[in-house]
């Protein structure tokens, strides 16, 4: 009888660990703690749609993994702890935003959590796929503080040159390939580590600082007498010496306009000596222009208008008179003359000759005469006042022409020249519609050697590419989006800047975006196009559109690439998730993930992927497309 009682009391024994055992759970070795602690509770919490509060989600849970990766040199926690980290971090989203089942709302799986890209798990398997030379560019670039612009600007830059070594495989969308980098670089390569608010918000995306406290009435006032009484006190000490100094001011005016008129025309001439480019004289400009009547002229620009002009022997030319010429006017104007002069490409505007002149009733004059392009600027073609609508034709040999013109000004031409102001109404058409790109007034030369420059911002609103209007950094990709929206616009027949029928404002590229995540990139083409070429070629204009106005400059291809893909059988490279911007107003956010949200696979800004997309119905079954035999025109 004793055996059989002692095998079951080893049975029950059993039983009750293995119960035990399985009803347990590995405790998350994931610090949630520290991001909760950066949460600022007093502030006001936005309210955002699934999709925007999954892309928070899983910026947040890459900052802990970042402070993880900082204590322990590894990824990812234990698969076998893995639900009971997502139950940790479900406790605390439930803090701020309840009622969100993490899991099921963002359809992550629990295992996601414990795995990445390319099984790389560690620091060292990650140090051991990347250079070294990238690695300490990395340290130098990102060891700063990112709380302004400019530092999380150049560490951001940097970190993309990352996304060349990791082009494996990932498994979820928890941890992809393309969070690698700022989980590396926030845990190592900075000194304060992913908790700083600053490294957060570059890093992660994440603005979670709290709202500053605004000054008192009393305060305000205080300051306002100051700055009245210390302005008072400096025009009282100034203001006579002003009078006095008022009368030299004008002689040194004189004398400065007289030697700025004579370094004017000494670079200029400089410039006519190793070119062919013609100096006209004002009177010449006036019988050509026929005293500038306003029935010659046939444009309008930031510096002035543009006439039509016939020179003796009946050459027609466009010529373009600046406005408001002063200092500032003539060192613009020599620069387009240098700029224009420099280059010579089938695809880009050719300069005839320059006028410069003084007069006691005109005063300053600064003329620059060029072919005159008979067919008007694309934009009188797409929104202007020419109703006939431009051939599937045509329409391809603008865009190739244009890349190839930019193409030509990034890589042929020495100096690189960055255009700045790419648009519909700066690309010319001639009398084969053969385009040519015009308006070099906001040209700028890139020193050799350079990845980017820092300047003022310049251009038009809808065409500027987010990191020059953001951070002021200038690069040759920067035209890239510029000509990214010319060519939605082509293809589509809309403007840079959309306005439906609710009256709210959006990007074409946006709404391009939303069509082609949708698998539907050929309703983004102009209804009733003539001509209409195959379909497979068409969506890859699409294509190469939408991936050109990527909104991250690491994503979209150079001129080189855009001309290859458009002229030759090179596959179209994946096109990246677009990321929401956190700096944005709220309402924008909203806005920029109803039309932008949702995930895709990035690629790297070594070597692409092939597009892939799910379409709905097949291009066979369109109704909306048939394809044709591309037309001449």
């Amino acid at each position: 009888m004793f055996p059989f009682l002692h095998l079951f009391i080893l049975l029950h024994l059993s039983f009750t660990c293995y119960g035990q055992t399985s009803n347990s759970s590995t405790p998350c070795p994931l610090d949630f703690n520290t991001l909760g602690k950066m949460i600022d509770q007093s502030s006001r919490r936005p309210t955002l749609n699934s999709t925007a509060q999954c892309q928070y989600i899983r910026q947040g849970l890459r900052l802990v993994q970042s402070e993880y990766l900082r204590r322990t040199n590894s990824f990812f926690p234990p698969l076998i702890s893995a639900n009971s980290c997502w139950n940790s971090y479900q406790s605390l989203v439930n803090d701020y935003v309840p009622n969100v089942d993490i899991r099921r709302t963002c359809e992550f799986q629990t295992s996601w959590i414990s795995q990445g890209c390319m099984n790389i798990t560690t620091r060292f398997e990650f140090e051991s796929k990347v250079s070294p030379v990238a690695l300490s560019n990395i340290v130098s670039s990102c060891n700063q503080s990112l709380e302004n612009n400019s530092p999380c600007a150049t560490c951001t830059t940097s970190l993309s040159s990352l996304a060349s070594y990791l082009t494996g495989p990932s498994v979820g969308n928890v941890f992809d390939c393309a969070a690698y980098p700022s989980i590396y670089a926030a845990a190592f390569a900075n000194q304060f580590g992913p908790t700083d608010e600053g490294t957060a918000k570059c890093l992660f995306l994440l603005d979670i600082s709290a709202v500053s406290k605004g000054k008192s009435k009393k305060n305000v006032v205080i300051v306002v007498v100051v700055v009245v009484c210390v302005l008072v006190c400096v025009l009282v000490v100034f203001g006579y010496w002003f009078l006095l100094r008022r009368r030299k001011i004008r002689l040194a005016h004189k004398w400065n306009t007289r030697r700025l008129e004579s370094n004017l025309s000494s670079r200029l001439d400089s410039i006519s000596g190793s070119t062919t480019l013609v100096r006209f004289t004002f009177d010449e400009i006036k019988v050509a222009t026929k005293n500038f009547a306003r029935t010659n002229i046939i444009g309008t620009g930031g510096y002035g208008n543009v006439y039509k002009g016939v020179l003796p022997g009946g050459v027609e030319v466009a010529l373009k008179r600046f406005k408001n010429c002063s200092v500032a006017g003539d060192a613009n104007f020599t620069h387009e003359v240098e700029v224009i002069a420099s280059v010579r490409h089938v695809n880009l505007v050719a300069l005839r000759g320059y006028c410069t002149a003084t007069t006691p009733f005109e005063g300053h004059q600064r003329i620059i005469v060029c072919d005159l392009m008979k067919n008007g600027s694309l934009y009188d073609h797409l929104f202007g006042t020419r109703h006939e609508k431009l051939s599937w034709g045509i329409r391809q040999k603008v865009a190739i022409g244009t890349a190839r013109g930019l193409a030509y000004l990034h890589y042929g031409a020495q100096p690189g020249i960055i255009h700045r102001d790419i648009k519909a109404s700066n690309i010319l058409l001639d009398d084969s519609f053969e385009p040519k790109v015009a308006d070099f007034g906001l040209a700028k030369f890139t020193p050799e050697g350079m990845t980017h420059l820092s300047t003022r911002v310049a251009g038009t609103m809808g065409y500027v590419a987010p990191e020059y209007a953001l951070y002021g950094q200038l690069t040759e990709r920067s035209d890239v989006y510029s000509f990214g929206v010319v060519l939605l616009e082509l293809l589509s027949g809309k403007k840079a800047i959309i306005e439906f029928n609710d009256g709210q404002p959006t990007l074409v590229t946006d709404w391009a975006w939303s069509l082609v995540r949708e698998g539907r990139p050929l309703d983004v083409l102009e209804d009733n196009i003539l001509h209409l070429g195959p379909p497979e070629v068409m969506e890859k204009y699409v294509l190469v559109a939408v991936l050109c106005s990527h909104p991250q400059l690491y994503a979209r291809p150079t001129m080189d690439q855009v001309v290859n893909m458009l002229d030759a059988e090179i596959p179209v490279p994946t096109i990246p998730e677009r990321p929401i911007s956190l700096i944005a107003d709220l309402d924008d956010i909203e806005r920029s993930v109803s039309s932008s949200g949702g995930s895709g696979n990035l690629s790297t800004a070594g070597g692409y992927q092939l597009y892939i997309t799910e379409r709905k119905a097949s291009l066979a079954d369109s109704d909306s497309v048939k394809a044709r035999t591309l037309d001449p025109r």
